[in-house]
């Protein structure tokens, strides 16, 4: 996908296991496959990353993502949370990287982590407000001090104190 594709990532609130994993990318890439906007073809991809993170990108050099193929895809993700028992729309839910597990937590438990200095500054967080590749690309995967949640939580510690 190039850099200005647009770019729609959706956090499970759990790990999903290898079947699950597989299960969503069939169901995905078909998806994909036959994703239209006023019966043109989309340029979309489809991948599952971190048994975790749904991602779907659409080039919009080919044809629009319009408010229809939008609800289409949104309808999709939503069968898929059905169907898995999953949470794919809590935007409050943190990821982030303990060790090399990804854990997930609600802000304010993700606060209380913070108070604690069980995360830090430097605790890598995944924004899923990205929208474009690029930022995607940059700007998903960063520490807790270049991210959203930081503006959000009321203190963070670290080697440096309170900021």
């Amino acid at each position: 996908m190039p850099a200005d594709a647009r770019v729609w990532v959706f956090q499970s609130n759990r790990n999903l296991s290898d079947a699950e994993v597989k299960a969503i990318e069939n169901s995905g890439l078909s998806f994909v496959a036959d994703w239209t906007a006023h019966g043109a073809s989309l340029k979309a991809s489809f991948d599952i990353l971190y048994d975790r993170f749904i991602v779907i990108a659409v080039d919009e050099k080919q044809a629009m993502a319009s408010g229809c193929s939008i609800d289409k895809s949104v309808h999709f993700v939503k069968e898929l949370e059905n169907k898995f028992s999953l949470n794919l729309f809590d935007r409050m839910q943190v990821a982030y990287r303990k060790g090399s597990q990804i854990e997930s937590c609600s802000l304010s438990e993700f606060e209380k982590l913070a108070s604690e200095n069980t995360v830090n500054r430097s605790t890598i967080v995944f924004n899923n407000m990205v929208n474009t590749k690029s930022a995607f690309d940059t700007e998903w995967e960063v520490p807790l001090k270049q991210s959203w949640q930081s503006r959000v939580l009321h203190f963070i510690q670290d080697d440096k104190g309170i900021f």
